[in-house]
Parts: C-alpha cells; sequence; structure tokens
C-alpha cells in the first residue's frame, strides 16, 4: 500500500498538528481509499486560530494600508497561479473532481485575488452635509474583524476564494475550516500565505472531523462574521449560532435551479448546456440546473437528445484527459444519491437513462441520470440531489414556465433557452434567482455578484460590493467651532 501523505494545519503562520496529535484519513473516490493524513483538530485549536487571528488584526495586518494589503492579494494570485498544478492534483484525489476541470478552475483562481486587490484601494468612506454648520461629519469604513470561512467538499479552493479575497481586501482575518471530505487542498493551499508576504495569524486553516469542533468555531465568540458554502440545512445551523454573538453571516446554500425551453430554442445547443448544467462536475454544485422545464412540444426530442448525450458521457479517473465524469465526491453523498434514485423509482417516475450505480470503475461512481414523468409534487424534481440527476417536466404557455420555475423554496440559478430575443430578457427578470443565464449555463466571474434567493442563502459573494459584508461603517462627527453647547439638547 502507498504511503499516505501528510497535511498540517496553518495556525499563527505556523504549520501545525493537531494539539491533541489526533488525525482522521480523507478517502480518494475514484479509488475508494485513504490517499492522505491530515489533523483532527479540537475546540483548543479553533481557540488559538481564531486567538492568532485576532492578534494579527490588532498588530501588523491592522496597521496596512490598502496599498500594501493588495500587494499581498497580488502575490497570493501569482503564486495560486505557479502552484495550480500540484492544487488542482490535490483536488482531484480529495474530491474526484475532473482534472481538466480543477485545472481550469486553478489557472483562473488567481484572477479573484487580482480582481479584490483592485477592490481594496477603492475602500473609501465619504463626507456628509451636516445640518450643524460647527460639525465636520465623515465615514470610515473598517474591517468586520475576524472572519470564520466554513467552505464545502465540492469545490474547495474557489469557494474558500470566494470568502477569503473580499475578506483580505476588507482587511479583515480568517479562520478557514474546510469539509472534512476534502481538506487537502485548502491545508496546501495555506502554505503559500507566508511566501505572499501575508502576516502570520491573518490566514489560518483548522481541519476537523469533528461537528462539534466546528460548530465551536461558528458560535466562537471571538468572530466578528461566518462565511458559509454548503447545505441549507447547515446553514440554518450556522445562522443560528451567528445569530448568538449578533455576528453577521455570509450564506450560499442549495439550489434546485430551473432550466427552462421553449419550443423555439435551438434543441441541440440545449442539450448541450443542459448536461453541462447537471452532470459536468457529477452534479455536484449548487447551481447545478437539475430541473427540466421544457416545453410540450419538445420535450421528448429534447430528452431524447440529452439521454443519446449522457449514454456518451465518459465516466472514469478524474486524472484522465478523456475522462468527461467522475466519481461522487464521499460514500454518504454517494448513498444519498442512489435513495434519490430508489425513490423517483417507487413514485413511479420513468427513467430515461441511467438511474443506478456504474459498477466496475470502482469507487463512487452513479449513471448520468434523466427521468421523466415526474410531477410537481415528485421527489426528485423538488428537492436537492447534488448528483447527476435530471428531472424533466412539461408546460405549454410562458406564465406556466415562470410559475413552474418559481415553484421551489430555493432560488440560485436557472436558465432560459429561446431564440426569441424579448422573451429571454422578460422571462429572466421573471425567475427570481440570484443568477440567471439566457443560452448558457454555470458561467460564473469574480466581478458578478453570485448568491441566491429564499433558501439558498444570505449575501452575495464576488463582485464589487462582495467586500461591503466585510466591511463596518463609522460616522464620525468633529466639532470645529471649539465652542459650548446646552448639553441638555440633541444636536
Amino acid at each position: 500500500m502507498a504511503e499516505l501523505e501528510t497535511f498540517r494545519m496553518l495556525i499563527a503562520g505556523e504549520q501545525v498538528d493537531a494539539a491533541s496529535g489526533a488525525t482522521f484519513e480523507t478517502q480518494n473516490p475514484y479509488t475508494g481509499r485513504p490517499w492522505a493524513t491530515v489533523p483532527d483538530c479540537g475546540p483548543a485549536d479553533v481557540d488559538a486560530a481564531v486567538g492568532a487571528a485576532r492578534a494579527a488584526l490588532d498588530g501588523e495586518w491592522g496597521s496596512m494600508t490598502a496599498f500594501a494589503r493588495a500587494a499581498c492579494l497580488r502575490r497570493l494570485g501569482d503564486l495560486v497561479a505557479e502552484n495550480a498544478e500540484a492544487l488542482a492534483r490535490t483536488e482531484v484525489n480529495d474530491s474526484g473532481k475532473l482534472y481538466r476541470e480543477m485545472i481550469g478552475q486553478l489557472n483562473a483562481l488567481g484572477g479573484w485575488y487580482s480582481y479584490f486587490a483592485g477592490v481594496a484601494t477603492t475602500i473609501e468612506g465619504r463626507q456628509i452635509p451636516s445640518p450643524n454648520p460647527n460639525y465636520l461629519v465623515y465615514t470610515r469604513r473598517e474591517p468586520v474583524g475576524v472572519v470564520a470561512a466554513i467552505t464545502p467538499w465540492n469545490s474547495p479552493l474557489l469557494l474558500m476564494t470566494w470568502k477569503l479575497a473580499p475578506a483580505l481586501a476588507a482587511g479583515c482575518t480568517v479562520v478557514i475550516k474546510p469539509s472534512e471530505h476534502s481538506p487537502a487542498s485548502t491545508l496546501r493551499f495555506a502554505e503559500l500565505a507566508e511566501k505572499a508576504g501575508i502576516p502570520a495569524g491573518v490566514v489560518n486553516v483548522v481541519s476537523t472531523n469533528d461537528r462539534d469542533t466546528a460548530a465551536h468555531l461558528a458560535g466562537h465568540p471571538g468572530v466578528d462574521k461566518v462565511a458559509f458554502t454548503g447545505s441549507t440545512a447547515t446553514g440554518r445551523a450556522i445562522a443560528k449560532a451567528a445569530a448568538e454573538n449578533l455576528n453577521k453571516v455570509t450564506l450560499e446554500l442549495g439550489g434546485k435551479s430551473p432550466q427552462v425551453v421553449f419550443d423555439d430554442a435551438d434543441l441541440e445547443a440545449a442539450a448541450n448546456g443542459i448536461i453541462a448544467g447537471v452532470f459536468a462536475a457529477t452534479g455536484q454544485t449548487c447551481m447545478a440546473g437539475s430541473r427540466l422545464i421544457v416545453h410540450a412540444d419538445v420535450h421528448d426530442e429534447l430528452v431524447r437528445l440529452v439521454a443519446e448525450r449522457a449514454a456518451k458521457i465518459r465516466l472514469g479517473d478524474p486524472n484522465a484527459e478523456d475522462t468527461e465524469m467522475g466519481p461522487v465526491a464521499n460514500g454518504p453523498q454517494y448513498e444519498k444519491v442512489l435513495g434519490f434514485l430508489d425513490t423517483a423509482r417507487a413514485e413511479g417516475n420513468t427513467i430515461a437513462y441511467g438511474g443506478a450505480a456504474e459498477d466496475g470503475l470502482g469507487g463512487y461512481f452513479v449513471q448520468p441520470t434523466v427521468i421523466t414523468g415526474v410531477t410537481r409534487e415528485s421527489t426528485v424534481y423538488r428537492e436537492e440531489v447534488f448528483g447527476p440527476v435530471l428531472a424533466a417536466l412539461t408546460f405549454t404557455d410562458e406564465d406556466e414556465a415562470v410559475k413552474l420555475a418559481n415553484d421551489t423554496p430555493y432560488g440560485l440559478a436557472g436558465a432560459v433557452w429561446t431564440k426569441d430575443v424579448h422573451r429571454a430578457h422578460r422571462v429572466a427578470g421573471r425567475i427570481r434567482a440570484g443568477s440567471v443565464w439566457i443560452n448558457a449555463y454555470r458561467v460564473v466571474a469574480p466581478n458578478v455578484p453570485f448568491g441566491g434567493f429564499g433558501h439558498s442563502g444570505l449575501g452575495r459573494e464576488n463582485g464589487l460590493h462582495a467586500v461591503d459584508d466585510y466591511l463596518e461603517e463609522k460616522a464620525i462627527w468633529v466639532e470645529l467651532s471649539g465652542g459650548t453647547r446646552d448639553p441638555f439638547t440633541l444636536g
């Protein structure tokens, strides 16, 4: 058996093990075997990381200018690009994501740090007209403080960066806790912080396999803001923990996103976009376009096109160049996806393609699956599967299509497929979701906000205003006359 790779945490600028010496193994979902050992920290380690973040905030980092912070962010972005290969391979080993996708993500990821480096130098207050001529009134925008960034297993470094880059631009310090299912790439990333010239304690990374320890971080009294990406159920728990401390939260949660296809759409293009939306990344994205809402006149043809392409998707080793879909990222999620498929059969839905585990490949493989014959109440149509499963439902007119698209507690993303430019903009405007693509799917950028309505979360990541969630605004009044006033009147 090959020797397992060993990773360490970053606390106060030092590579450390858990204080208790405890570790846990992380599995490669393609082989189904452990490939790395990581620290299993406890509450004392979290306390140390939060304390280090607070000390850095009160120390060198807190006194740095925005231009100095921006320089650190640019260097960090350059280092990510220089180390893209190693980081991408680590993510493939840990989460089963395709190398072809992860190397693309990592090559682009430095752009987020460059973008927010530019944002850092634009953070400014303003002078406010005073109702009293004897006062100068102005505002300062200051970092919210110590941020707990709790990240998921499906795209660890990308979704971590959506929190870390704006937090550092704002002048905050951060304690990152990656998912226990894919912690290794974040621990490897932590090694780049010191090389970028970021002072010790500004970026801390802890890993744990213990839910109570994770909850300790979310509700830590030394934390000023929590930024989380993950399930809606966990997001609610984190919001409650943060509320006990009256802390800010950014929550990027689940989705059950619609792809609305009208009868005039380019069906070949729509089929390709649907494949990208629900089978790319093995369907393990919060924005997965897992509800196909298609005009009745083109339903059969579109389902045929999607099913034919699904049948040709190459499953296999995520490191291989010709692989198009890798395994589900971990055992619990694999069992969950298969459970949804069993439920679909029990509810009388029709499996147009797939619908089972892919035996013979090893690891946690599930066939890309297309399901028809669903209703608005079907479990596979209503609940987030987080796997390669598409559920199709028909409509007959535009109003019905919009009603179906919005018939969900979620509101993260969606798409409209049509050649009618008027209808495209009209329907996109009526869909209640944070991101809507027209004749496209699954495109993101550092300067475009991302987040959801309803049960899909609170706040927005990316874009110019993402940094606002990491800032507090302070009003300053300066008395100019030097005189005194009646102390028993206001103003």
